[in-house]
């Protein structure tokens, strides 16, 4: 009869010369076939003893059989992966801080040891040493320890290595940025009397932004079938951001970026307005339209636009410059300081959860608990 062989213990089998054969798979190659270590032994306890120690070195990785992969075309594999995931700006992203660690990836001819190392060869010692010698701002080298990390754990779960050799490898992160300079209610009130005074359909953009908290690429990509003038709501489903010095539609930036947001009544009737001086289009051409359309109708303005607005008429009216996104934080700030729930104001603003929006205005949220004071005697 034969036996049941434990849990983990690998294929052991009997040959019919008597000889006894143990086999454990030890990780697969790039194309997915398994990779085994055989074992032989005069009886079956002897090939079980064997595999037991073959599978306490599998499991601290050094049976890992050498591969030509190496650290730049996994980073590259890894990038391509990344393109049906994320935002192209995101991969952008990615692509400029992963280049800044492995220059061959912007530049196959370029000098990088690092890169051209084997997968497989790569210790933690290596990956300090290196990015020791980059010396780059705190804030570069968190996103770059981050991104080498993420490649290296995906050749992990392919089980191309069996340990992620960036895991023990700490950089000091740059302090705690609180958001940029936000606008005093006095402040804001000039700025949208400046707004509704100018010209431009980009005055109404930033207006979007200040009094519903858009993002800037979230409000030039509207579309006028997003926008509810009888309910008095907007729906973000899109955004116009830029990559590589030019505009590209995206998705919102997290799943949460999908969202309803009310409209203020004021802003509601200067969308009113606006959406009555769109002439000459018939209501499915208007719909499908884009609020804030560029020279060429078939795209939004360009997504540097609303910034060099922004600029003249700060310095106009005399008040400290502050950037677009500011108007954004501006939003969040004050729905806080007016008692709205940190659930509320991170669903407003379409953030993943509210430990991000805690994390952006936790100054203010701590200004804020310092005048509740319970004074029972």
């Amino acid at each position: 009869m034969a036996r049941k062989r434990p849990p983990g213990e690998g294929s052991i089998y009997q040959r019919k010369d008597g000889l006894w054969v143990g086999a454990i798979t030890v990780g697969y190659t790039p194309r997915g076939n398994p990779r085994r270590k055989v074992v032989y032994g005069r009886t079956r306890q002897e090939v079980a003893r064997k595999l037991a120690e073959l599978q306490v070195l599998h499991h601290r990785g050094l049976l890992a059989e050498p591969a030509q992969i190496t650290v730049r075309d996994w980073a590259e594999d890894w990038l391509k992966r990344k393109a049906a995931e994320v935002r192209p700006r995101t991969l952008e992203s990615y692509r400029y801080h992963l280049a800044k660690a492995i220059p061959s990836l912007r530049d196959p001819t370029a000098h990088d040891r690092f890169g051209r190392m084997r997968l497989q060869s790569v210790q933690p010692l290596h990956v300090r040493r290196h990015l020791d010698g980059l010396r780059l701002t705190p804030h570069a080298m968190k996103n770059i320890r981050w991104l080498l990390h993420a490649v290296f754990e995906d050749a992990v779960r392919m089980e191309l290595i069996h340990r992620n050799p960036v895991a023990p490898v700490k950089v000091k992160g740059p302090p705690r940025k609180s958001p940029g300079r936000t606008l005093e209610p006095d402040e804001a009130r000039r700025l949208l009397a400046a707004l509704d005074a100018h010209p431009s359909p980009l005055a109404l953009a930033l207006r979007l932004m200040l009094t519903c908290g858009l993002r800037r690429g979230e409000a030039l990509g509207l579309r006028w079938e997003d926008v509810d003038l009888e309910e008095g709501v907007l729906h973000v489903r899109r955004a116009w951001a830029k990559v590589g010095g030019k505009g590209v539609v995206s998705e919102p930036k997290t799943s949460s970026g999908y969202r309803a947001v009310p409209i203020p009544p004021t802003t509601l009737e200067r969308l009113r307005a606006y959406r009555e001086s769109v002439q000459g289009l018939s209501e499915e051409e208007v719909q499908r339209s884009w609020l804030f359309p560029g020279r060429d109708p078939s795209q939004p303005v360009h997504p540097d636009a609303p910034d060099r607005l922004l600029r003249r008429l700060l310095a106009r009216l005399g008040l400290p410059q502050v950037r677009v996104h500011d108007l954004r934080h501006t939003y969040g700030s004050l729905l806080l300081a007016h008692g709205a729930p940190v659930e509320l104001v991170a669903e407003r603003m379409g953030h993943a959860n509210p430990n991000i929006t805690l994390g952006i205005y936790r100054h203010l949220l701590e200004e804020e608990r310092r005048g509740w004071v319970l004074d029972i005697g």
